[in-house]
Order: structure tokens, then sequence, then C-alpha cells
């Protein structure tokens, strides 16, 4: 059993979260006392339920559930010398998130349900916080696994590559396509400019729901917000979701100029805009046409970043600290940040019983310290690839406890249990 106390949640309110078995029991507001009074709903002839708990006591810190990452790449399996499920879920962990979703551009690549299964396994051998996965779509047509793994539960979504991307994943059969957003769920889809419109046409016809991975432009997000707009093409039947990344929000093509380093450093699928993009996209994220923030964590080794076109940067440590220091400095509030990285992940995946503070709840729970200010530094960092295109940075807020499942993992810098 444990109870946080003395905590505020993200609304400022003062409050205490009672778990026990892997659930949040109760919230109330805080009196300042000890778990064991008999003001909690579970006190009984003078003796509290949780009486004898181990108490965690916050001082004014404030609690969010924990963050759902729809989109992550953790190299797991065929690429681990990038990162696997151990290295990145610590990352993970450290970072706030408590649930992260892998996708399927791995060694091989999860486009069949015996690589799925394999990275099932794996996953549950070594992440020390929860994590679900995607079915890739090929375009050598495994429509049939993937009607499998969709109907079994396996997976909930399906991820199409409409533009460049490596191996069988980019799908350019018009008829393919079809048949794949028929059977594929919720489809995850990497598409950029105008391809946003055919991914959108797609979902109307033929799909279930369409989540827009990544947006990083005006005119990306000014046609996904015309989608959104028209009940004809955003409705139950087949919803329009959008996802913009902290590096599309906080970093912009400028400072590839600033060196040679940087300019291998930063290079990315979709590639980093202007400011004014920049600029455009987080003004969505204040007018609610953005329903998530994902990483699209991409790790690679430094060596490799340096030596060669990689696209992709890490993303999982950091995108927490980002949007709390936009907080700080007034762009954005706290209650923007819990609704598009905890409970609108939660909602459009179907986890009933994550992404809020409420009883019932599973205990996937985060305590930040929003005036805490540190700067990043290579040392500071467990994912594998050990750099970060944020070091150096100075933040304002950070993640101080993780818990899942009810389970501390992670507190004051130190891990508690390992996977």
């Amino acid at each position: 059993m444990l109870v946080l106390k003395n905590a505020r949640n993200v609304s400022g309110e003062k409050t205490d979260v009672f778990i026990d078995k892997g659930i949040i029991q109760d919230v109330r507001p805080s009196v300042g006392c000890k778990a064991a009074g008999n003001t909690s709903r579970f006190a009984a002839g003078g003796t509290s339920f949780f009486a004898g708990a181990r108490e965690i006591d916050l001082e004014g810190k404030i609690l969010m559930p924990g963050i759902i990452d729809l989109h992550t790449h953790m190299r797991d399996p065929g690429l681990t010398h990038k990162e696997d499920f151990y290295t990145g879920s610590r990352a993970c962990a450290k970072g706030g998130i408590s649930f992260f979703f892998d996708m399927p551009n791995t060694v091989p690549p999860t486009v069949t349900e015996a690589a799925l299964k394999e990275k099932m396994q794996k996953a549950r051998e070594r992440s020390i916080v929860n994590c679900g996965f995607h079915f890739g779509a090929s375009n050598e047509d495994n429509v049939e696994e993937i009607r499998n793994v969709i109907q079994s539960g396996a997976a909930v979504g399906t991820k199409v590559f409409l533009n460049e991307s490596t191996g069988l994943m980019l799908i350019r059969d018009r008829e393919l396509l079809k048949r794949v957003f028929k059977a594929g769920g919720l489809i995850f889809v990497h598409a950029e400019n105008e391809m946003i419109d055919t991914a959108v046409e797609l979902n109307a016809r033929y799909g279930r729901g369409l989540y827009i991975c990544h947006i990083s432009s005006k005119r990306e997000m000014e046609a996904v917000i015309k989608a959104k707009q028209n009940p004809e093409l955003n409705n139950k039947n087949h919803p329009v979701y959008a996802e913009v990344t902290p590096h599309h929000l906080f970093l912009t093509e400028n400072l590839r100029s600033e060196s040679q380093r940087r300019d291998m450093l930063l290079r990315m699928k979709p590639e980093l805009k202007s400011q004014s993009d920049a600029d455009f996209l987080m003004q969505a994220v204040k007018d609610g046409f953005v329903d998530t923030i994902g990483t699209d964590h991409a790790p690679h080794t430094a060596e490799e970043k340096l030596s060669k076109l990689c696209f992709g940067i890490p993303g999982v440590e950091t995108s927490l600290a980002l949007m709390l220091t936009a907080v700080h400095r007034g762009l954005i509030d706290m209650n923007t940040i819990q609704k598009l990285m905890c409970e609108n992940p939660a909602a459009i995946m179907n986890l009933s019983k994550k992404g809020k503070l409420l009883p019932g709840f599973d205990a996937d729970i985060i305590a930040v310290d929003p005036h805490k200010e540190w700067t990043l530094t290579a040392d500071d960092l467990e994912s594998k690839c050990k750099w970060s295109p944020y070091e150096g940075w100075r933040f304002t807020g950070k993640n101080i406890l993780t818990i899942v499942g009810g389970k501390i993992v992670y507190e004051n810098g130190r891990f508690k249990i390992d996977g």
C-alpha cells in the first residue's frame, strides 16, 4: 500500500492519492495529516485501511497520470546496439512515460504474427514500464496477418508509410492501401504534404480511424485542421487524430546550419521546418486541434549519425521536460499537458483504466517538480544511444517519481526495480 500526500493536481488542487494492489483506491483533498487518520473513506472504527502504508510527502509537487507515448522506435529486435526494451523503458521511466507503443520498423519488421509475438515476448522480459505494439503494413501484402492481429487484440493499430521509408514498409498501390485501411483498425500513418489528403480520403472511404503521426509544418497542420472540421471526414466511425512531436515544436531547420555536426545530428523524417511552422504547430496545440504529443523516439548512436545520413533522434527522456518548460514560459498550461500526453492517448487506444487520476484507475502515476531548473548532459541519459539534441539546454520542470502498476520504478534519480 502506498499513499502520495500533500501533492497538487494539474489544476493546482491539493491532493492525496491512495494506492493498493496496483489500483488508485482513493483521491481526495489533502488535509496534511497522516494516512492513518480516519478522514479517508477507507477509515473504519478509527483505523484506516491504509494504516502502515508507505507515505511519500510530495510537498506540493504535481501529480499526473503517467505519460502514454503512442509513437516510439525502441529498435528491439535487430537494432539493439541503438536501443532495446530495457534501456528504452528506463529512459521512459526517467522521463515520466509509463506506457509506450513501439513501431514496426525493426529487424525483422513487425509485419507477421510471428514477428509480433517475438517482440511482445522480448518486451515482457525486458521493459520496466507498460508497452504496446503497432503492426506494420507491408507492400508485399500482409493484409490477412493484419486482420488476424487486429481481431485478436495483439495490436490495436497498423502503421502505414505513405512517404519514403525503408524496406517493405512504403506502400504506393491504391488497391492494397484500400484493403489495409479496411483491415487495419486504427491506422497510424506517416504522411507528409499532399499524402495527408490521401490518408484522410482513404480513412473516410475505408478506414475506422486515422492517426496522423509527427505533423511538421503549417501546410500539413492546415490540411489536418480542415479535415478535422469536416464531419464527413472526421466522425465517430472514422475519426482523425493529430500528433505533433516535441522536436517539431522546439527545434527548427536553422539549427542545422550552426555546424556540420548539428547538420548531421538533426536529420529526421519529417525534417525540421521553419520557426513559423513551429509557431503554427504550437498555436494548433493551444487551439485544441492537436490530440497527442508523441516523441517519435528514434535513437541512433552518435557515431552512426555523424558518419552517414541517419533519420531520427531520441526523445522519450526529454518530451515531458520540454513541455513543462513551455508551461514555465507561459506557452501552454498543465491541463493541456495532461490532456495531450495522458488522457487523449488513453482514450484513443481504448485504455479505459489509464490516463486519469481517479479511483478505480490503474496506478500509473508520475510526480513532477515544476520549478526544478536543470541542464541536460549526456551523463544524464538512460537511452543506449547516449546523446540528445537538447544537450546543454536549460529546462524548468522535471519528473521525480514514476509509478507503474502501483510499483515505484523511479524515484529522485534512482531506479527502484529492473526488468
